[in-house]
């Protein structure tokens, strides 16, 4: 019968080095360099190996328990409060409240460990998968439209990436609306809703993820109703809005999205498009055909799309909105500027009271008391990014882009990396001179003659300071 020994990647090295030592094919100075043991060790090894064979290079400690190990006490007592109070817990939050309110300290990882062979606890590679059961399509036409942004190189090295905004409808997976945008922003899903209402009408509710733009995810936030702006123009058109508790419940957008960024991507590539003008433009025969390929018939062929009304207004509805204070100067703040209202009768009468400021998504501004335009002027507006300003991952790229524009409008001796701009010397290279081009501190070097005394006089007053 032939014996089989388990060993580990080190006991097997080692012993592959000893028998070459034992024919004679390496020296016992050259195998103390490669297993990393004295002369006398090596020996020792060798003589095991002669008596016992390969089993006198196995660890003695194998099968053994560790001389480490917390005693059985400890587990049993662990594992019977873990039971009795902290059923539910994770071993991390357990391990916790055990050294906390108990005075056990064990580990997390040994608290594991112990959870897992008692059944208290399951690590992920055996849990079972959450199951995502299908939901029944919607019966109708525009009874659900499923909103969404994909993020994608779409364009490939052709273009920079940019965002597509879908509006797929629930019942028959058609496009409903397709739009290429910078990133998803408010403004964007105001100019593709405007599109699409002009287009199909008004569906009865849109189903989209927990983005910001659609719900107030800020549980600290203090003002407001809790209606997000686009939300509150969805309010307005009778639209309602549903956010999916994960990207499987809108499972129509994301499979859409998962065949646009194959197929979408090919057909611009043989187009020769490569950017978002042209995209947007070439997009309607693109929706023809997917809808062609792709669509399909609703289980009714009732359409809940319901047509515009009089008195929606859509310039007026999909618009951002926000609600200022006037001062006694008849100015207000919004988005980094002032605002001056015309001193008309009006305006001289809503001191102290609120009017709103409308941000139209093409560009222009109002301000309005009721419904009624109040003339004012722009006294200050800085186009800049505010240091440290928090930006969304997906407004990144569009905020980047900003900032690079705003730093190549720079002076030249204010960009960094400039050729023009003059490198200032260290103390390494200059030992002595001055590392932001001042004057000297130390000495008293004489103004040039040509130039004014005054300026010098005050570097030389501030020496020794």
């Amino acid at each position: 019968m032939v014996a089989v020994l388990s060993m580990s990647k080190q006991e097997f090295s080692r012993l592959e080095v000893l028998l070459r030592v034992q024919s004679g094919g390496l020296r016992v100075t050259d195998a103390c360099v490669l297993i990393g043991l004295k002369r006398r060790q090596v020996f020792r090894l060798l003589r095991g190996l002669k008596q016992d064979g390969a089993t006198s290079l196995l660890s003695k400690h194998r099968g053994k328990p560790s001389n480490h190990r917390l005693p059985a006490e400890v587990r049993t007592l662990a594992l019977s409060i873990v039971r009795e109070r902290y059923p539910d817990f994770g071993p991390s939050l357990a391990a916790e409240k055990l050294a906390e309110h108990h005075g056990c300290s064990v580990s997390r990882e040994t608290l594991r460990g112990w959870m897992i062979a008692d059944g208290l606890w399951q690590d992920r590679r055996h849990r079972l998968p959450s199951p995502h059961q299908p939901r029944r399509r919607r019966d109708c036409l525009g009874e659900l439209v499923q909103i969404d942004g994909s993020e994608h190189a779409w364009f490939e090295d052709r273009g920079a990436p940019c965002t597509l905004l879908a509006f797929v409808d629930d019942a028959t997976s058609r496009l409903m609306q397709l739009r290429f945008v910078t990133s998803e922003s408010a403004f964007d899903y105001f100019r593709t809703t405007r599109a699409y209402v002009e287009a199909h009408g008004k569906p009865v509710a849109l189903y989209s993820d927990k983005h910001g733009i659609f719900r107030v995810n800020r549980k600290e936030a203090a003002g407001g109703d809790g209606v997000t702006q686009f939300g509150r123009a969805l309010l307005a058109l009778n639209i309602d809005i549903i956010c999916a508790n994960s990207p499987q419940a809108k499972g129509r957008v994301e499979r859409a999205f998962g065949t646009l960024q194959d197929r979408m991507v090919k057909e611009l590539r043989l187009a020769g498009v490569s950017s978002m003008a042209t995209a947007n433009a070439w997009l309607p025969g693109f929706i023809t055909a997917y809808n062609a390929r792709f669509g399909r018939d609703p289980a009714n062929a009732k359409d809940l799309h319901r047509p515009l009304a009089q008195a929606d207004d859509l310039d007026e509805i999909l618009a951002w909105r926000e609600e200022r204070m006037v001062t006694r100067n008849l100015t207000l703040h919004y988005d980094r500027m002032m605002l001056i209202l015309d001193p008309t009768s009006l305006a001289r009468g809503l001191v102290r009271q609120k009017v709103e400021v409308v941000n139209y998504p093409d560009g222009r501004f109002a301000v309005q008391f009721n419904g009624t335009a109040l003339g004012f002027r722009v006294f200050d507006k800085i186009q800049t990014v505010q240091p440290g300003a928090i930006v969304d991952n997906k407004r990144l790229s569009a905020v980047l882009e900003q900032v690079k524009a705003q730093q190549a409008a720079y002076p030249a001796r204010q960009q960094r990396g400039h050729g023009a701009r003059q490198r200032p010397p260290n103390n390494l290279e200059a030992p002595g001179l001055p590392s932001k081009g001042r004057a000297p501190r130390h000495g008293t070097t004489a103004a040039p003659a040509d130039r004014p005394q005054g300026g010098h006089h005050c570097a030389v007053a501030r020496v020794g300071f």
